[in-house]
């Protein structure tokens, strides 16, 4: 993620150094996924299905959802009290928050947005809005039946009940938690992991609105990677996000 971090900032000060815009501050948090990194618990909970090997892990639907639903969560919790241990006696507001994810975090990405009014942009990049089809399929991949006890029963109804895909997302109007928010998907059109005939259905219907952004790049020959392509278009979509500033310089 350093390089997108890094990507993120100079482009936003290459492009406010050419001038003739005015643009929000541009500040960039990078948190860990829960089990992943410097937070990481118990590696079997990362593994996947792989039947008759020591790497299978049985509760690979489980897991997965509970650790990038759990990060999303995390995402919100920091909008919470990040501007209290930033600027403790209030020296500047953040006005706007936005999220990009990665792969799991792509996952996130697509929650935050759903469940977080404050969050308006959102970059998920070869994650996928539709969990329960991508699990299926997976499923059958390993060879095992995409129902009960793979995708146990309770689980379904949790992600049916809880997913972007029963959120409204296509409705033009308030209603849909997504209208108006400023989004880009990037997929790799060569993505077996996360392959992009799970997502386009959702992408595809997904209303933002005439004041929310929905843009769309599937890039030919991508796999399950974060290629500079995509690097590139998050860096501008985000510039494009913050481009109008408040006239108030204390606002981030």
């Amino acid at each position: 993620m350093e390089g997108l971090i890094s990507s993120l900032l100079s482009h936003a000060q290459r492009r406010r150094a050419e001038g003739g815009k005015q643009a929000k501050e541009l500040m960039v948090v990078n948190v860990d996924h829960r089990n992943h990194g410097s937070r990481l618990v118990d590696v079997r909970a990362n593994l996947g299905w792989a039947r008759g090997q020591e790497t299978h892990n049985e509760k690979h639907a489980i897991d997965m959802f509970a650790i990038y639903t759990g990060t999303s969560r995390d995402v919100s919790f920091l909008i919470d009290f990040l501007p209290a241990y930033v600027f403790p006696n209030g020296e500047r507001e953040i006005i706007d928050w936005g999220v990009i994810g990665v792969s799991l975090g792509g996952h996130s990405t697509w929650t935050v947005l759903m469940e977080d009014t404050r969050v308006t942009m959102g970059v998920p990049i070869i994650g996928c809005p539709d969990y329960l089809s991508l699990m299926e399929e997976r499923a059958k991949e390993a060879g095992m039946a995409p129902g009960p006890p793979v995708i146990p029963k309770h689980l379904q109804a949790y992600i049916t009940k809880h997913s972007p895909t029963s959120s409204g997302y296509d409705i033009p109007s308030e209603l849909n938690p997504f209208f108006n928010k400023d989004i880009l998907v990037l997929s790799g059109a060569a993505d077996n992991l996360v392959p992009w005939s799970h997502c386009k259905p959702f992408v595809d219907a997904l209303v933002v609105g005439e004041k929310g952004r929905k843009r769309v790049v599937l890039q030919t020959g991508a796999g399950h990677e974060l290629t500079p392509e995509m690097i590139a278009e998050a860096a501008e979509f985000v510039w494009q996000w913050i481009v109008e500033a408040p006239a108030d310089e204390s606002k981030f």
